[in-house]
């Protein structure tokens, strides 16, 4: 079920560091958040699940928030997949269809035999997304129906991800008696959220730096053609401060947030910052250092990850379709100078993305961190509005005598 009937869509973006629940309204085309709930991620690193009771937690507390905040109850939700270490490909097949005109049953055929081509068995499919179809042989045909050939191809854009991570995850939404209406990678739906139309035609690549992971997309003639994730983010950088400051991990966050930055300063030297030590029980006894030792600190590993992301976007052959513009969204590409040393290792044209698309969000929740849940809406909206086209249900087996000379008589006359 995409809409429930009261007119709801519930998307749940369960990461490591954050877990945010957005109950939004149908009303008419537009979507309009009425619930918002998020909470402390536990029990999850690097986007895979590892307590199982501490994640339903989670899970729990943010869903209640939300349904708590609008006076609703959700039973069906879209999650979003930060975990499996999702993988994409793209697979070309091809029916015979004998010269006639291309029609909506010729279409769900061969989208069929895309979707059953063979994959890993310890991985499922997330996404099979048609990027294009083939006319004997000719390409970039949008929309092949109508059209006569004696051959109709397709090329699809598959995402896989180990099937183990994901049981844990699809367990742990199960605890918190809700049932998944649908599964979208991370950078899938966060570039729903963010780009624009024409970033989308031309080329864009969107890289969504989260808690634990940082994932990226390329966007190219309107469709997603290629993901990719990279197991840095957010979280390591404050666990680079806490051990290279001897701090609490809270407080190493906190660090981050106020003072952090990727871009050297003059007077960084001449600035101290107050930090808090490990295991002292004095609330007084804090050090000083300066704020060029944390940006020290911050920086290499913000180089380390984009450089991985660069690494990435080239190993995969989509770079030059991908164009020149790159999105930066996600939590952790709100430190500050990050989107200008993303330009430079890049060698891209960079700008940073928040939702766009969805009513309702307030400044604190209508940021970078929260694109992926903003883009689940987006997702769901979709999957209400298009057309599904389905093969016709086959006819029965009849049996008996009757019913052959039945069928004789129907086949003959």
């Amino acid at each position: 079920m995409v809409v429930s009937r009261n007119g709801l869509i519930a998307t749940l973006d369960v990461g490591s560091s954050k877990v945010c629940c957005f109950i939004a309204r149908a009303d008419g085309g537009t979507l309009r958040v009425i619930g918002i709930g998020h909470q402390l991620s536990r029990g999850l690193r690097n986007g895979n699940v590892i307590d199982m009771d501490a994640a339903e937690q989670s899970i729990r507390a943010a869903v209640e928030t939300a349904e708590r905040m609008c006076g609703e109850t959700i039973r069906d939700v879209f999650i979003s997949v930060n975990t499996g270490a999702p993988q994409s490909h793209t697979v070309g097949v091809e029916v015979a269809i004998d010269g006639h005109e291309v029609t909506d049953h010729d279409v769900a055929l061969v989208l069929d035999h895309g979707r059953r081509h063979e994959h890993p068995s310890d991985r499922e499919i997330i996404h099979s997304i048609p990027v294009g179809y083939t006319i004997d042989g000719s390409r970039g045909i949008k929309d092949p129906r109508g059209m006569a050939c004696e051959r109709l191809g397709v090329n699809m854009h598959v995402i896989t991800a180990s099937s183990g991570p994901l049981r844990n995850l699809a367990t742990c939404v199960a605890r918190g008696h809700l049932r998944i209406a649908g599964r979208v990678v991370a950078p899938f739906a966060s570039g729903l959220a963010c780009l624009v139309e024409d970033e989308m035609d031309l080329g864009v690549t969107l890289i969504d730096m989260g808690g634990g992971t940082t994932s990226l997309a390329v966007f190219y003639d309107g469709q997603l053609v290629h993901v990719d994730m990279v197991p840095l983010g957010g979280s390591h950088i404050t666990n680079d401060i806490a051990r290279g400051l001897s701090t609490p991990l809270a407080h190493a966050e906190r660090l981050k947030t106020l003072y952090g930055t990727v871009l050297p300063s003059p007077s960084d030297d001449n600035e101290t910052i107050d930090v808090p030590q490990v295991g002292e029980t004095d609330e007084h006894a804090h050090h000083q250092v300066p704020r060029s030792i944390l940006t020290g600190i911050i920086k290499p590993r913000v180089e380390e990850t984009l450089e991985q992301v660069r690494e990435r976007l080239t190993q995969s052959g989509f770079e030059k379709l991908a164009g020149r513009r790159v999105v930066l969204t996600g939590g952790a590409s709100q430190l500050q100078g990050v989107r200008e040393l993303a330009a430079r290792i890049l060698d891209k044209q960079v700008r940073l993305g928040r939702p766009i698309r969805v009513g309702g969000l307030a400044e604190a929740t209508g940021g970078p961190a929260f694109s992926a849940c903003a883009g689940l809406l987006s997702y769901a909206q979709q999957q209400a509005a298009e057309r599904t086209i389905r093969l016709p249900e086959p006819e029965p087996a009849p049996s008996g005598a009757f019913s052959r000379i039945g069928r004789w008589l129907r086949t003959n006359f």
